[in-house]
């Protein structure tokens, strides 16, 4: 069966696919440059170029817009006999032009997701600091020359500047010293100056380092990531191995191919999660010697600055990020990995709805790439591509070394159940302190945080919801606050109930991390313990600090959410506890399986890593259920088959193809009414479902209502191009707002 995502990549009908045809150079008034902002405009706009300014495809420019100038980048130049009655453009900004494969994948993916190409554009350029020649420091260190007399402020301050070179302000706040004594060793020569860049280039991979030593299978899987480099074109791969088999190690190698085939050769790794961003870039700097450049929500805006620009002018070579790094202007790029490719954080559902994984095969394909995915619970789309043999398919079968997958055990909570007002059945506590006594750590995973995702007022049964959305607010015990996770708002925890007014009425509703963990020190008061979460390790360092110390021992039973499946390797855990695995197979989620199964998986996979055998304990009260079973029997590939028998009888992905139109507005009854007009202007065409509007499980969210539409096609349907046609019909207010949401992973 073919993916219709590999369908519309092999088209040469689709827009963004053709050979770009040559642009003349501006060289007079006679020509015109259309210009592509990033803003929410359906296409881009025609300029003027003025005599003696030259332009060309890819150059971001300043034009006007009404009143103002507008930072652009032009999308092409033609020759135009008429235009003087053109506005012209401004300035030409000094930032390397937009990559001509970055400007075909911004009209590639503009289409794909039915989305403006500014608003993608806007995705790619984020900052206009970036475009603008680099800035210089004016920095001393000391001359070797006469000081003249030497004072203890004048000795401190000399010291401080042979550590490093820095500006006079911040010599004399490092050295205790007024400005004064600083200007002094600059007058007498004591102290010389010299420009530095304040965003210097980023240090070069080195090459000639060794990687680890591979078993036998590992270097026949990296042989053939390698020789799919080497054919400089687009080559999709699945490297699939379980959990602990080293997949990390073999795609280090072909990046190290990649780099290696040019000087300028750039290569880039999605990672799905800013925690697991930090264990993989320790495993890049010690095969490289040097960190890689990092591109994700947690860098600093200076950072962000400085790493654009030098992926931009090629010489960031290896750039390690999350799913927005697919947007950065590569000039080079020569291979592209995706890591962990099943994790829903590639999924992005806010402002421009899209998957990176579906994005990057499309990048891959548009820049004659190679691209890597690699997991141990593949996706069912990636999976069905590879059996097919649209991607190669490269399987690590066994753990690397002495290490051997856990052996997992369903504990069925209709027969053993907690005791009452405990979360964790006997079996558990008992496999946690059977681990504790052999010197080895424990882990108890349950994927909510906070002390309850509940608060219930027991007189009136008022439940505690944040303001404007119906979501529910999640006590958190640890700050005394009421927390909102869809928007962010937080309250205390009120005396009194809102609704009844009864004092000390609520009670907290099921478990969270924190109410887990309550429960853990009760057992086991002599246990380290600690929680990791985004609310405990919400930043790179802190993640890196809470892994350092579970890896050396510092730690005995660890507590975490999904934050704990990804990536993190703890050679002395030999047990998991999942406290509740029947969280993620409620809602009816087209894909509530699938995700279970592989969220479960990768827990489980924590367990056993080095030469101690682990187990993993799953609680559950659905222990028939065909994800639970598989878990069991460790049977993927057998769950995987069930599951697309299932999709391909339904006509769902990866059999059929599913769109979304979340339809939001200040009122039910506006968005009720635009979401009927939107609904009765849907083209008729044969096999498509158009199923709503209805409104959505989380209703109301920052005082906006919502309603939704799903649409389901068959795989031989251009859904995009559906799409495009329904949304050109429609007119709505400007109080509403409509989204699409190409292949939705999220039915909230």
């Amino acid at each position: 069966m073919r993916s219709r995502l590999t369908t519309r990549l092999e088209s040469a009908r689709l827009p963004g696919f053709e050979d770009e045809p040559e642009s003349p150079r501006a060289t007079g008034p006679a020509l015109k440059a259309s210009v592509l902002f990033p803003l929410p405009l359906p296409e881009p706009f025609d300029y003027r170029i003025p005599e003696g300014l030259k332009a060309s495809p890819g150059d971001h420019v300043l034009a006007p817009i009404g009143a103002r100038l507008v930072r652009g980048c032009v999308w092409a130049v033609s020759q135009s006999p008429t235009v003087d009655n053109l506005k012209p453009i401004a300035e030409i900004l000094p930032g390397p032009p937009l990559p001509e494969e970055t400007r075909r994948f911004l009209d590639w993916a503009a289409k794909f997701l039915v989305a403006s190409p500014g608003k993608i554009l806007s995705m790619v350029v984020r900052s206009e600091e970036a475009l603008r020649d680099p800035t210089f420091t004016l920095v001393y260190a000391p001359s070797g020359g006469a000081v003249g007399k030497i004072t203890e402020a004048r000795a401190r301050v000399l010291s401080e500047a042979a550590k490093e070179a820095v500006a006079p302000a911040e010599l004399a706040r490092r050295a205790g010293v007024s400005a004064g004594v600083v200007k002094g060793l600059i007058e007498t020569g004591a102290l010389v100056g010299s420009r530095r860049l304040d965003d210097p280039p980023f240090p070069n991979p080195d090459l000639g380092r060794e990687g680890r030593a591979l078993s036998p299978t590992q270097q026949d899987a990296a042989a053939v990531l390698i020789r799919a480099v080497a054919k400089r074109e687009f080559a999709p791969i699945l490297l699939d191995g379980v959990t602990g088999s080293g997949k990390t190690e073999v795609y280090l190698e072909a990046v190290a191919a990649a780099l290696a085939m040019e000087p300028d050769a750039q290569v880039l790794v999605l990672l799905p999660e800013i925690a697991l961003t930090q264990a993989v870039l320790a495993r890049f700097q010690e095969r490289f010697g040097a960190a890689p450049v990092e591109w994700h929500s947690a860098i600093g805006q200076r950072a962000r600055r400085r790493a654009w620009r030098e992926v931009a002018a090629g010489r960031a070579r290896l750039v390690v990020g999350a799913r927005s790094a697919l947007f950065l202007p590569f000039p080079n790029l020569k291979l592209i990995v995706i890591d962990e490719e099943h994790d829903g954080s590639y999924k992005q559902d806010d402002g421009v709805a899209y998957h990176a994984r579906d994005l990057s095969v499309a990048r891959a394909k548009l820049g004659g790439c190679a691209i890597v995915m690699a997991s141990a619970t593949p996706s069912l789309e990636t999976l069905m591509n590879a059996k097919s043999g649209r991607y190669e398919h490269v399987v690590l079968k066994a753990r690397h070394g002495a290490a051997l997958l856990p052996a997992i055990e369903l504990v069925d909570l209709r027969e053993t159940p907690p005791e009452k007002g405990r979360w964790l059945s006997p079996k558990l506590a008992v496999a946690a302190a059977e681990a504790l006594a052999n010197g080895e750590q424990a882990l108890f995973y349950i994927n909510r945080r906070g002390y309850a995702p509940l608060t219930l007022c027991r007189a009136c049964g008022h439940r505690m919801v944040s303001p404007d959305t119906e979501s529910w607010l999640v006590e958190h015990r640890y700050s005394g606050r009421l927390v909102c996770h869809v928007t962010g708002f937080s309250m205390p925890r009120p005396k009194e109930c809102p609704h009844c007014l009864a004092c000390d009425s609520f009670v907290a509703i099921g478990p969270g991390v924190e109410r887990v963990e309550e429960e853990v020190r009760d057992l086991f008061p002599q246990a380290r313990v600690e929680i990791f979460s985004s609310d405990t390790a919400p930043d790179g360092e802190s993640v890196r600090a809470l892994v350092n110390r579970m890896a050396a021992g510092e730690i005995d039973i660890l507590i975490g959410t999904q934050i704990v499946a990804k990536g993190h390797n703890f050679p002395r855990l030999t047990m998991v506890g999942v406290v509740d695995a029947d969280i993620g197979l409620k809602g009816g989620d087209l894909r509530a399986g699938e995700r279970t199964f592989q969220l479960l998986s990768q827990v489980a996979g924590r367990a056993g890593r080095a030469d101690r055998p682990g187990r993993a304990l799953i609680q559950t009260y659905a222990p028939d259920h065909e994800a639970m079973q598989a878990l069991k029997r460790q049977d993927r590939d057998a769950f995987l088959e069930a599951e697309a028998a299932m999709r391909e009888q339904a006509g769902m992905p990866p059999y059929g193809r599913l769109a979304a139109v979340i339809v939001a507005g200040p009122s039910d009854a506006l968005a009720s009414a635009a979401a009927d007009h939107i609904g009765e202007k849907a083209p008729l065409a044969h096999g498509v479902d158009v199923w709503g509007p209805a409104p959505a499980p989380l209703g109301v969210i920052r005082g906006q209502h919502r309603k939704r539409f799903l649409i389901r096609a068959d795989r031989n349907i251009d859904l995009s191009a559906f799409m495009a046609a329904w949304m050109a019909r429609i007119k709505v207010p400007s109080t509403i707002r409509v989204q699409v949401d190409m292949e939705p992973y999220s039915f909230l």
